[in-house]
């Protein structure tokens, strides 16, 4: 796992949630619930891939 993506999670984590602090402070709930969602699927897409290596790597550990 490369180190990059900790790093782009943890700044996404930092920008939703002031983002979010911004627009519930301003009255648009609706809206920061949408930015925490999508910032939540961009991360989710990020780490797709490495889940489904490590899927990989037991199947094969337990396949002889």
């Amino acid at each position: 796992m490369e180190v990059s993506i900790i790093f782009k999670i943890a700044a996404v984590g930092i920008l939703v949630s002031v983002l979010c602090q911004v627009l519930k402070h301003s009255g648009r709930e609706e809206q920061a619930f949408l930015v925490s969602l999508a910032g939540l699927l961009m991360v989710l897409f990020w780490i797709i891939p490495y889940i489904y290596k490590l899927f990989e790597d037991i199947q094969q550990l337990f396949v002889l």
